[in-house]
């Protein structure tokens, strides 16, 4: 995959001359950045009707291609254009960017969490201390989170809205009928519902109401699991299937409100899993929407499959407005590691999540013939008879037409039943679905199955609810395997039930496929923010969907566990309401502060987190740490910034005219002075000074102390080194200087990253800032 460097960012831009002579018609955004306020709704879509006059040929043409017309807090609309019109509408002075939709370009970011982060949703209230933030925070109550993603199941317990007051008065939106879905479907929970095809049927022609509901209703499960992580009330007696992870289901925010924006659709001709498709002229009427509506959080699990510059990637684009609006709008980091710059959602104003696992594990051994017994993790329910089965390797037991590369990945219509029936067949992780290897070896009629780590996958195991007897084993178990079936004459084999172990150790770990940093398109702005569990995560689940989704599989749950930055978004989400109850008065900014600058770095054996190969993880791929509810309910120290904040660092990367009465300095700052709570400067030449200002939110006279732990090769200044606050809300400003230290220029090398800290602390408070920098 080609990354864009940022001189590149507005390239696609000045292909449009290029790309003129083209008749065909697809989907392109027009922004004009946010309305002035002096116009109706109806002013504002006939104004971008009278754009489209401009370069239709007919007023029937005009409005004919009108999907969206975007009116609410984002001024701009989505329309079928030739390559032509869309060209001579990127020219106009008042247009910020014009970019063309592509289907291929957002999806969903799947591959006792809340307990390990510090929230006791476990304990009755009743018990709970005075200081818990769930009780400080009224466990949400009242705060609306928005949810992004492919419906919800509103039936579900972890909907049910038993005790919950009334509908806050300060809410806008509706309820939409459609397929199996109306008004009596929403409740004192779901307050909220609606869903968003326009851009998904002008692609794909009309939705095939088979594969999914024309209605906020989840076909998929994806939506109802998040939705659930976020803000699921408490369901007792709940577990997986085969009765996996047993205990008590609760979201981050039990008592906030739930609206769902269904942005996400089945892909027509493919498996659901192999994922969704979300439309972005779709996502941004959603966020338009629920901006409208009055939204105080957004969880976005969705991302991009490369990095998208800010002006043409519409979660960024409708984030920014919803950060005027003081939302925080929480967004998945992306499934794209262990590559590094593969992160999704890197805008300053969004909080980009990471994935890492919890303490909890389904150990399901497998015992070679030679007599080791080798750990792996299942969630499947099925067993075999107690006795050992012939093991062979899949690329043993493939069709003669499958290539020598693919062979031992167990694609659909790879194997061949003669040779792999009544036999474990182990399978390699790469191509294809871990779900869907399973299907093609009971296809096959297989007995069972190893599912073996690539490299690149590492030590990281996510449990599946396989079709059959399974487990799956880190890339130095597979490798182990592998090497008896190659040795042995008649390899043999036998899979033991998994059990669920809780307080496994380490915890958290990162996760092999959570995306990694730099950003490539601000890479000024170290992201990720935060990592949270995002790995083997239990929740709530669609009764139209199948655990695995694979159109082979018919069992029907309530609960199930996924993995995915997907499954992490929505654990931020939560959190953010619980501090959104504790702390109205806080902008946007401050609360992603306080959750950056409080999160962990330890596991739980006292050592940093490390990645899924056992290495040390940095901030690339956790950013400021293991978010912590509690600690992030009081910082000490907080670095918040303004809309006018953004609006500068926009300037700097060449993005102008986002508010009409705003003007560009004619000297940008720099990027770098952004008051974030982190530090990355890329290509450092010489000495770069960053400017930073933090606001006391703790008590009065606090002194607070710098320390530094500078990156390798590198020397870091705090001046002043020391911070006296007479009272709450003073702020106070500081300088970071960074520079290389002349004895170590020659062992450091260019453009690697090497990452330090700074750290301001009270004696109460510790205010935790990561450091990235690469020499030029």
């Amino acid at each position: 995959m080609k990354l864009l460097h940022t001189t590149l960012v507005f390239l696609p831009l000045l292909l449009f001359p290029i790309l003129a002579s083209c008749n065909d018609k697809q989907v392109y955004i027009v922004y004009f950045g946010e309305h002035n306020g002096e116009k109706s709704l109806h002013e504002i879509e006939e104004t971008h009707h009278s754009y489209l006059q401009s370069v239709k040929e007919s007023e029937e043409d005009a409005k004919s291609s009108l999907l969206y017309s975007y009116k609410h807090s984002i001024n701009g609309f989505a329309a079928v254009l030739s390559p032509d019109e869309a060209s001579k509408l990127s020219e106009l002075e008042e247009v910020v960017s014009v970019y063309p939709s592509d289907p291929r370009k957002y999806s969903l970011q799947t591959t006792r969490s809340w307990e390990f982060a510090g929230l006791q949703e476990v304990v009755p209230e009743a018990t709970l201390n005075r200081e818990d933030l769930l009780l400080k925070s009224s466990f949400g109550k009242n705060v609306i989170i928005g949810i992004l993603d492919s419906g919800l199941w509103p039936e579900s317990e972890s909907f049910k809205d038993d005790g919950l007051g009334p509908i806050p008065k300060s809410w806008k939106g509706i309820c939409q009928s459609g397929d199996a879905f109306n008004s009596s479907n929403c409740n004192k929970k779901i307050i909220g519902a609606k869903y968003y095809l326009k851009g998904y049927e002008s692609y794909y022609g009309p939705l095939n109401r088979t594969l999914d509901y024309k209605s906020p209703r989840d076909k998929d499960g994806h939506g109802t699991h998040t939705s659930s992580t976020a803000a699921g009330r408490r369901v007792e007696n709940v577990s997986a299937l085969g009765g996996f992870a047993a205990g008590i289901a609760s979201g981050g925010a039990p008592l906030a409100r739930l609206a769902m924006y269904k942005v996400c659709w089945a892909v027509p001709a493919k498996g659901k899993e192999e994922g969704n498709t979300c439309f972005e002229e779709d996502m941004l009427a959603a966020i338009d929407d629920a901006i409208r509506d009055g939204v105080d959080v957004i969880s976005i699990s969705i991302g991009t499959n490369q990095p998208t510059p800010f002006n043409q990637d519409s979660i960024a684009i409708g984030a920014l407005h919803a950060i005027k609006k003081n939302i925080v709008v929480s967004c998945s980091a992306g499934n794209s590691g262990p590559a590094p710059a593969t992160l999704s959602n890197t805008a300053p104003w969004i909080m980009t999540v990471g994935a890492s696992s919890v303490d909890r594990a389904f150990l399901a051994p497998v015992l070679l013939g030679n007599g080791k017994k080798l750990m792996g993790q299942t969630v499947t329910p099925y067993k075999l008879k107690r006795k050992m089965y012939h093991l062979v390797y899949a690329g043993q037991v493939v069709k003669s037409n499958v290539s020598k590369d693919l062979e031992g990945q167990c694609l659909p219509d790879s194997l061949s039943p003669e040779k792999a029936k009544g036999k474990i067949v182990m399978c390699l992780r790469g191509n294809g679905t871990r779900v869907g290897k399973g299907g093609e070896v009971k296809r096959v009629g297989g007995v069972g199955f190893v599912l073996g780590n690539s490299k690149a996958n590492g030590a990281e195991l996510a449990a599946d609810a396989h079709l059959l007897p399974a487990t799956a084993v880190d890339y130095e178990t597979a490798q182990q395997i592998l090497e008896y079936i190659e040795s042995s004459k008649e390899p043999k084999a036998y899979i033991f039930p998994a059990h669920t172990v809780l307080n496994a150790k380490p915890a958290p770990v990162m996760a092999a496929f959570t995306s990694r940093g730099p950003s490539t398109i601000a890479p000024h702005i170290l992201k990720p923010d935060i990592t949270a569990p995002g790995l083997n995560i239990l929740a709530a689940w669609s009764e139209g969907s199948s655990p695995t989704k694979l159109d082979i599989d018919h069992r029907v749950v309530k609960y199930n566990i996924l993995s995915g930055t997907s499954m992490s978004c929505p654990h931020v989400g939560g959190a953010t309401a619980l501090l959104k109850a504790i702390h109205p008065d806080w902008s946007s900014a401050a609360i992603r502060s306080a959750l950056i600058t409080s999160a962990g770095l330890r596991n739980n054996v006292g050592k940093q987190i490390t990645d899924a190969n056992g290495s040390p993880a940095d901030p690339f791929q956790f950013g400021g740490g293991h978010f912590r509810p509690s600690k992030a309910a009081d910082p000490g120290l907080v670095y918040d910034a303004s809309y006018t904040d953004y609006l500068l660092f926009l300037c700097a990367y060449g993005v102008k005219g986002v508010v009409p009465s705003f003007k560009c300095p004619e000297h940008a700052p720099s990027p770098s002075n952004l008051n974030y709570p982190s530090v990355a400067i890329p290509k450092l030449e010489g000495r770069v000074t960053a400017k930073r200002t933090v606001t006391n939110v703790g008590s009065d006279r606090s002194l607070y102390f710098a320390r530094v732990q500078p990156p390798l090769g590198f020397s870091v200044e705090i001046s002043p080194p020391i911070l006296y606050f007479s009272h709450a809300g003073q702020t106070k400003s500081f300088t970071v200087t960074v520079k290389a230290r002349r004895d170590m220029k020659k062992s450091v090398e260019k453009h690697q990253y090497e990452f330090g800290w700074f750290t301001w602390n009270d004696g109460l408070h510790t205010v935790k800032s990561p450091i990235a920098v690469s020499l030029a």
